[in-house]
């Protein structure tokens, strides 16, 4: 886990290094100033001796100079290391993020990834700041003071080495029962977003539905159990606190006792027990400051598990070792494929089962099934967006994962069952299709897509600006410009899921005669639930439960299969009622 967390330090190591250097630095020039002050006590106050008082003086303000400079370099240092540790680590995990497959999004949840991308990130930045200052500051302090005690008086210094197990069994015991509590409130924090992120997605219906209070008592349940597990891990860390104090006011009291008795003895001068008193502090503050450390510690710890968890995620979706980088038509073939989401496998588990078909390239081929049949299943494996748990999907006469994925993917067009805009101008959304696309060629996808006509009509036309996620734009008006967008790749491929179900049925019938006399040698899949858009398809699939029930033209699907002729008539009823 550290070695991973390690490759983000990166063009960051200098300030990595110069930091802790710098904080020894200043720890130096601190742990010399109570020995020069011994000094000028015994030589020169009580000697009388003012030249070695102004000599020592000069030496005091130099060393409290220096520390000073060491100590604001060290914190700049420190400060520019962790922003940039924390920079590399977002920019490391949103791009292995980009690299995954949908299944490993799919062991996610976006509102972990959210939280993970933030919150654990800042935990591990703030640790980070302090692992490269107080983690080498307090050891530093820790053992040069206790070098400089061990100078003035051996014995006394035996004192610090007596409270160092008992704190050390301490600070054992608060981390191994905080830190399970940390790591579960983190996964709380996940449940947090998901309840905040479910809530501003569907304000609208949630606004409709009149149900603001059951979301607050939600946002409420969800907070209160973060609350509550945080509550019981700082009462855990609480204990850090007293156990530090008790042991460093013990540790003052025997100094001062013993210290004492040896002055009356002559063993020890006033100026040597002042400083034992300072490296007494000295070395317990620095206790104490490694205390907090192993505090933050035991709490970025649970995030660092979370942060790796990301960047340790390897797809399963690689290309092979020498890819192929161009498709040769618009077949596609499925042999015998079966087909699951995760672990859910077996005779109950598959959502396509023995899944046997072949479309010629240019082909119009509609697909049709009830809810749950997997038509969507279906059409996100010729892509390669999944996998196959046993057969093939052969595109262009070449299994799909013989292909470099990017290669693949671009002669794939997917307009999906829940489009996406994204903010920024009408162009800008376009271009996602083809950044390097003319006006000229952005007017004509727009045209075959019916949706040039209500761009139009827009006071800015094709500059005007999509609010995020299309807020601004209808759900039909949505659809036609993401099927514009999936034109503007100029693919082999186009699939249509269920991507016209927000438009009328007149807009439906343009976009199929548009595609039929436009882009006739690109294969079109059509995922719908209208028969109306698939009818004049050369053949048509029937789904039922991730089987094919059959397949054929609209005329001969009408003659021989139950589920087809049910729902044309289902309807055909409806129209007429209309």
């Amino acid at each position: 886990m550290l070695k991973q967390l390690a490759k983000c330090i990166r063009e960051y190591k200098l300030t990595s290094i110069l930091a802790p250097i710098s904080i020894t630095m200043e720890v130096v020039m601190e742990t010399i100033i109570p020995f020069i002050m011994a000094k000028l006590i015994d030589n020169g106050i009580n000697k009388g001796d003012m030249s070695y008082v102004a000599w020592c003086c000069v030496i005091l303000v130099g060393c409290c100079g220096l520390s000073m400079t060491f100590g604001s370099l060290s914190a700049r240092w420190a400060a520019v290391a962790s922003a940039g540790f924390a920079k590399n680590m977002r920019h490391d995990m949103y791009y292995k993020i980009q690299e995954y497959s949908f299944k490993s999004i799919d062991k996610f949840s976006t509102s972990s990834l959210v939280t993970r991308l933030t919150t654990d990130v800042a935990n591990l930045q703030n640790a980070y700041q302090m692992v490269i200052r107080i983690a080498f500051r307090s050891p530093a302090i820790f053992l040069f003071s206790l070098i400089m005690a061990f100078t003035v008086n051996y014995r006394l210094s035996l004192i610090f080495l007596a409270a160092i197990p008992i704190l050390a069994t301490g600070l054992w015991l608060i981390m191994g029962r905080a830190h399970p509590i940390f790591k579960r409130t983190f996964k709380k924090y996940d449940k947090l977003n998901n309840v905040v992120q479910e809530n501003l997605r569907g304000v609208r219906v949630v606004k409709s539905y009149v149900r603001g209070d059951f979301e607050n008592q939600k946002f409420e349940a969800a907070s209160a159990d973060i609350y509550n597990d945080f509550v019981k891990a700082e009462r855990i860390l609480a204990f850090n606190s007293p156990l530090m104090q008790t042991c460093m006011y013990a540790c003052m009291l025997l100094i001062a006792w013993f210290g004492s008795k040896l002055i009356v003895s002559n063993s020890m001068t006033e100026g040597e027990l002042m400083t034992m008193v300072t490296y007494a502090l000295q070395v317990l503050s620095s206790l104490m400051m490694l205390s907090m450390i192993f505090v933050m510690i035991t709490i970025s710890r649970a995030s660092a598990e979370r942060v790796c968890e990301v960047l340790s995620e390897e797809t399963d979706l690689k290309n092979p070792e020498n890819p192929l980088l161009e498709v040769a038509d618009g077949s596609i073939e499925f042999k015998d494929v079966v087909f699951s989401y995760g672990k859910n496998t077996g005779k109950g588990g598959n959502c396509l089962k023995g899944i046997s078909v072949k479309i010629k390239s240019g082909e119009t081929v509609g697909i049709i099934g009830g809810t749950g049949s997997a038509k969507s299943t279906f059409i996100s494996l010729i892509p390669r967006l999944y996998d196959v748990n046993e057969g093939a999907v052969m595109v262009g006469g070449r299994d799909v994962r013989d292909y470099d994925t990017k290669a693949l993917r671009n002669q794939v067009s997917v307009v999906l069952q829940k489009n996406e805009l994204f903010s920024g101008t009408i162009k800008e959304n376009l271009r996602w299709g083809n950044e390097n696309a003319t006006d000229e060629e952005l007017v004509h996808a727009c045209k075959l897509a019916q949706a040039d006509p209500f761009i139009s009509e827009f006071p800015n036309g094709y500059d005007t600006v999509i609010e995020q996620g299309g807020t601004n734009v209808s759900g039909g008006q949505k659809q036609r410009l993401c099927i514009a967008r999936a034109l503007l790749k100029k693919p082999k491929i186009l699939i249509l899921d269920d991507s016209t179900s927000a438009v009328d049925t007149k807009t439906d019938m343009l976009i199929r005669k548009a595609f039929a006399e436009e882009i006739p040698n690109t294969t079109k899949l059509i995922i719908a639930q209208r028969i109306s858009s698939v009818e004049h398809a050369d053949k048509i699939i029937v789904l039922d439960d991730g089987k094919i029930d059959g397949i054929g033209t609209h005329e001969e699907l009408l003659e021989n299969n139950e589920i087809y002729k049910e729902v044309y008539y289902s309807q055909q009823k409806g129209e007429v009622a209309k």
